[in-house]
């Protein structure tokens, strides 16, 4: 009988110990799905995993199902990167040694891979892709109870059981590969009338894989596209698709401006979020355009609940047109998982990440994130405001001053006791009476990482990013951006007390 060789956590690369034998970085099970750094050639950096350890994590994968209890037939689809289609072939070779039932959907958006568990009825899912990750990483998102995808419970224990090499290797998978599957997902967004509006949208991809299919949904739609690096092009040549990367942002508005566009649409790499900037040019961060879409959405259905991460803006528990809608409004935990679950668990309207991850249930959408069927929700908008423009829906949301989301380097080891020490030093500030930026401190909130309030609404947030060895910092101030750098130049101090912590990304 053959036995597959436990996983070691490092190994010499360009040696025949890292052929034969499957690496698998502990590091790389995240809250909410895996991450590694699989090697780039321009990088000196060692690999954190290999295909050997991709193939324990598929036989980890399929052990999990049978522990659970959950039948072993799992969607898997790769996004548009050099190497994702060898990720996914040894992550097959897994699922089918741990008895998988595997039906692969080929290139595709993460969303796809999510509606193929409700269109072709498959209990589990597993989806390779990095996100908006840099080229070199490579990651999977997985799920066994749509529309939910894995939280930390089900990460801890996925990780255990491939670390250990404790593989249920029943044998008897199978493999099935599904032509065409995106058919299925453009007839599903586009079988409704077309919007009555005309409309010129950018649609920019940033040569990632929504680049691929975004356009001609918005296309069948009714829109006038205009295409924004949409070639798929895994070199990533003009910046990273990612729409909370201001790069990213600042290319659309050019586009926007240049073609006077109604609105820009930006998506990331696996095309699970929606970035988005105004008729004028203007950036609009996704908490923002969460608002706006609760307003939009509470006209239709008052008393909604919506369920908002905590690196999201006051406003859904202030904004005056919110509340006279009587919108319910619950802050939670950062992450497509977390908020997915609570969305679920509370049967909330939607569920709005800073990020651009948004969650629309029924009549909406499934519950998972979608980018594409976000861009669609942001269309309808506009075409039930005929006349009124993006800008001018935007204006009518109370001004607040808001950074973009800050990510400072912290290696993936420590990242979480730093935040801790963060955490900590916060509560006892509070409850010592000490003030922060020159205030009294309203409230704390450690649902996630620490979010502090001072007196006059204005906050700092501190977390441990679950996707990148960083920390994640955002301020914001109902009051003046002045408030909002204090703010920032407070937690950045109290940050500083910790050498492990490195230089951001990016600042306001």
């Amino acid at each position: 009988m053959f036995s597959f060789p436990k996983p070691l956590t490092a190994i010499e690369p360009n040696t025949r110990a890292f052929e034969s034998t499957p690496l698998v970085k502990p590091t790389g099970f995240r809250e909410y799905d895996a991450r590694w750094w699989f090697g780039h050639p321009a990088s000196p950096k060692a690999p954190e995993i290999n295909l050997m350890g991709i193939q324990a994590l598929g036989m980890g994968i399929g052990t999990f199902l049978k522990e659970r209890g959950v039948e072993r037939r799992i969607v898997v689809g790769h996004d548009f990167r050099g190497y994702s289609a060898s990720i996914k072939l040894a992550l097959v070779a897994g699922l089918m040694a741990s008895g998988c039932k595997v039906v692969d959907i080929g290139l595709a958006l993460s969303p796809m891979a999510y509606f193929a568990q409700f269109a072709l009825d498959v209990p589990a899912v597993a989806m390779v892709t990095a996100s908006h990750n840099d080229n070199g990483w490579t990651g999977v998102k997985m799920g066994c109870n749509r529309p939910v995808t894995f939280g930390p419970d089900e990460m801890s224990r996925l990780k255990e059981i491939v670390l250990a090499g404790a593989f249920a290797l029943d044998g008897g998978g199978s493999y099935t590969f599904h032509d065409n599957f995106y058919d299925l997902y453009f007839k599903d967004l586009t079988s409704r009338p077309k919007i009555g509006r005309k409309l010129k949208v950018v649609a920019a991809c940033g040569n990632g894989t929504a680049g691929a299919f975004a356009p001609q949904v918005l296309e069948a739609l009714g829109c006038e596209v205009i295409p924004l690096d949409t070639k798929l092009d895994h070199t990533f040549p003009r910046y990273n698709p990612n729409p909370e990367d201001m790069e990213m942002l600042h290319a659309i508005a050019h586009a926007v401006k240049e073609h006077g566009a109604d609105v820009g649409l930006g998506f990331d790499g696996d095309g699970d979020r929606c970035g988005v900037v105004d008729n004028e040019g203007n950036e609009i961060f996704a908490d923002k355009i969460g608002v706006m879409l609760a307003r939009d959405l509470s006209t239709l259905h008052p008393g909604s609940t919506f369920v908002v991460d905590v690196k999201s803006t006051g406003l859904f528990h202030t904004d005056p047109e919110l509340i006279r809608l009587g919108a319910k409004t619950d802050y939670w935990k950062t992450g497509h998982s977390h908020i997915k679950k609570r969305v679920t668990e509370l049967k909330a309207l939607a569920g709005f990440e800073k990020s651009g991850h948004f969650f629309f249930n029924a009549p909406v959408g499934r519950g998972y994130d979608d980018g594409i069927v976000t861009a669609i929700a942001v269309i309808d908008m506009l075409d039930r405001n005929p006349g009124r423009s993006m800008a001018d829906l935007y204006r009518a949301v109370p001004k607040t001053w808001g950074s973009p989301t800050m990510s400072p380097h912290c290696d993936d080891e420590i990242k979480y006791d730093v935040v801790d020490r963060v955490v900590a030093r916060i509560q006892a500030m509070a409850a010592k009476g000490e003030t922060i930026t020159g205030q009294p401190i309203r409230d704390v909130v450690t649902v996630n990482g620490v979010r502090v309030t001072a007196e006059d609404g204005t906050w700092g947030l501190v977390r441990a990013s679950s996707n990148k060895p960083e920390l994640v910092v955002v301020v914001e101030s109902p009051v003046s951006e002045a408030r909002m750098r204090e703010m920032f130049k407070a937690m950045d101090t109290i940050l500083r007390e910790n050498p492990e912590v490195g230089a951001y990304n990016q600042t306001i």
